[in-house]
């Protein structure tokens, strides 16, 4: 596994402490426009928006990983399809570990 530019886990609320950083975020797709952005609801509830062309059609939930371009939308460089099901509390849950007390157990 490559260690030398890690993702940050983030949430909506998390993205903005990491503005200009790669950042990994689980989202839930609510539209898809086909012109380069996808707008998702956050694994806190809020919504963000993903700049960029997936490169295959996207499953109802999917992990992008890019950069953090503002306090609400990453520029993709990797989709990931992570189904139609997912527990979006406990992936939450993950997010906050990773930035708090237990960071230095996450790349």
């Amino acid at each position: 596994m490559d260690t030398s530019n890690p993702a940050v886990l983030v949430n909506a609320e998390l993205l903005r402490m990491h503005v200009g950083r790669r950042v990994r975020a689980v989202i839930q797709v609510l539209k898809s426009d086909g012109g380069g952005s996808v707008v998702g609801k956050s694994t806190d509830e809020q919504q963000l928006i993903i700049k960029g062309y997936p490169a295959a059609p996207l499953s109802t939930f999917v992990e992008v990983i890019g950069i953090a371009d503002s306090n609400q939308s990453i520029q993709a460089e990797s989709w990931t399809n992570f189904g139609d099901n997912l527990e979006m509390g406990c992936y939450n849950k993950v997010c906050q570990l990773a930035n708090g007390d237990f960071k230095h157990l996450f790349i």
